[in-house]
């Protein structure tokens, strides 16, 4: 599901008009960013939860040299799904 059917689904679940969906799910992601990029934690009970974690520098190697390079240490978005998205997708 891309963004357009993601906004098209939300409409016709909630009623709301695909503007007034759009910029629901905009606003969503805008507020989820502002928090990650401060640190917080995102948590939808049921759904999941997001968060930040930070991945240590290490070695890689190039598949096709073979040769060996530094991986930059950097933060990374985690989701970790909740109770009831497993179950519904089992």
């Amino acid at each position: 599901m891309n963004k357009a059917e993601l906004i098209e689904s939300m409409s016709a679940e909630s009623g709301l008009t695909k503007a007034d969906a759009k910029r629901a799910l905009e606003a969503f992601i805008a507020s989820a960013t502002k928090a990650l990029k401060k640190g917080d934690r995102v948590a939808l009970v049921g759904f999941g939860s997001f968060s930040v974690t930070k991945r240590l520098a290490r070695k890689g190697r190039n598949p096709q040299t073979g040769e060996e390079l530094k991986i930059a240490a950097k933060k990374v978005v985690k989701f970790k799904a909740g109770t009831e998205l497993e179950k519904a997708t089992r």
